[in-house]
C-alpha cells in the first residue's frame, strides 16, 4: 500500500467494510458483462474518486442506506485507477463524466444517473 493510499484511502480500504458485495469493475471487458446482466437484473455502478472528500461522503452515505442486495448487482468504478473505463461508459451509456456518480443499467440502457449529493438509494427504487 502506498503512502498516498495509506492517507488518503484506496478503492479496496473504501469497501473492506461496505455492506455492499461490490463486483469491482477493472476492465473495459466487464462492460459487456454489465450489458448481459442488465437484461436480467438491473446494474449500479458507483464511480469513485479516492481522493475526493464529496465522493467519499457519498458513497459512505450510499453504503449506509443500501437496502437493494439481490435486487442489483452492484460494481465499484475507482476512476483514479480505471479512468479509461469511466471514459468508455460515458461514451455507451450516452451520459456525462460526473464523480461521484451512480448510474442504473436496465436492459442495456442506462435508466438513471445521479452524481454528488444526489445520490441517494431512496431514488432507486423509482427503477426497480
Amino acid at each position: 500500500m502506498s503512502l498516498f493510499d495509506k492517507i488518503f484511502g484506496g478503492a479496496e480500504e473504501e469497501n473492506k467494510d461496505s455492506k455492499i458485495g461490490w463486483r469491482q469493475l477493472t476492465d473495459l471487458g466487464q462492460l459487456n458483462e454489465i450489458l448481459e446482466i442488465s437484461n436480467e437484473n438491473p446494474v449500479v455502478i458507483f464511480k469513485h474518486s479516492t481522493r475526493c472528500s464529496v465522493s467519499r461522503m457519498a458513497l459512505r452515505h450510499f453504503e449506509n442506506e443500501f437496502d437493494l442486495e439481490g435486487k442489483v448487482t452492484p460494481y465499484f468504478l475507482d476512476l483514479l485507477n480505471n479512468r479509461a473505463i469511466s471514459n468508455e461508459i460515458a461514451a455507451k451509456f450516452a451520459v456525462e463524466h460526473q464523480s461521484p456518480q451512480l448510474l442504473v443499467i436496465s436492459k442495456g440502457k442506462c435508466i438513471y444517473d445521479a452524481s454528488h449529493n444526489a445520490i441517494e438509494v431512496e431514488s432507486l427504487h423509482r427503477y426497480l
